[in-house]
């Protein structure tokens, strides 16, 4: 297992990473936490060399990242970008309608712009939320994505939305673990808490309801590299709960 498959995806501080101070110290508490690596995404108006300094400076990596779909079509733009930080995979936060011709036309207008950036040998990737098991005229769009999408196109799985749309995330990530290809290289590892009046809500790795155990076997079995933690918003300031999953993630056996 890699030395740095444990990451941190940095929405979960959004709030801490609006300026390049800002940025600098939350990157050290990070690292002091133990996270060699990040997901870049929701940064403030920083300049992404000063961006790719400071994670140096702590050594810190950045395998992966989220890009509007805008960026994500911008071939050139998107490769310049992602070669700043040395990364090679991207993935789309989601995309969400209430009309299937929508979900058709996004599908294919996502897997050219894939393919394109495949071509030069950079990766795109599909993050999703829990809409995407939402019937649509009697067809789930999840279900459309995996059945239409060629290896271009990686998926993001987020395990919180996976259990929150109804779904066994463990189930969904052997199911597109067997497409051909690479299609999981990182996951998203966030987990439910259900209160007592049944409401959903995000916490802490390990401290949920979710079923770690088979979450990870599938993820092995499926090839995951980079296991990033999000959450998004929660009971807990976001870096004790950053120390928190990553502790509990280092006694599950990744590191």
């Amino acid at each position: 297992m890699s030395q740095t498959c444990i990451g941190a995806q940095l929405y979960t501080v959004r709030d801490f990473t609006k300026t390049a101070s800002d940025f600098a110290a939350t990157c050290k508490k990070l690292r002091e936490i133990g996270y060699r690596s990040v997901q870049i995404s929701a940064l403030g108006p920083i300049d992404d060399a000063e961006v790719a300094k400071i994670l140096d400076g702590e050594g810190i990596i950045c395998p992966v990242t989220h890009v509007s779909f805008d960026k994500i079509k911008d071939t050139e733009g998107c490769l310049s970008y992602h070669k700043t930080f040395n990364c090679d995979l991207t993935a789309l936060g989601h995309y969400r309608s209430d009309k299937l011709a929508d979900w058709k036309q996004f599908i294919s207008e996502f897997g050219e712009a894939a393919r394109r950036l495949a071509a030069k040998g950079f990766r795109v990737g599909y993050h999703n939320h829990s809409h995407e098991w939402a019937l649509i005229d009697g067809v789930r769009p999840i279900d459309l994505m995996i059945e239409t999408f060629g290896e271009e196109v990686w998926f993001e799985i987020d395990t919180y939305w996976v259990a929150h749309a109804g779904g066994d995330p463990a189930a969904w990530i052997e199911r597109i673990g067997q497409l051909k290809g690479d299609r999981i290289p990182v996951i998203h590892v966030k987990d439910m808490h259900i209160s007592l009046d049944r409401q959903h809500k995000m916490c802490e790795v390990g401290s949920g309801n979710l079923n770690w155990p088979a979450i990870l076997k599938a993820c092995r079995a499926a090839g995951v590299k980079w296991y990033m933690v999000e959450r998004d918003s929660g009971d807990l300031d976001p870096f004790e709960s950053l120390k928190i999953s990553y502790n509990n993630l280092r006694e599950m056996g990744l590191e």
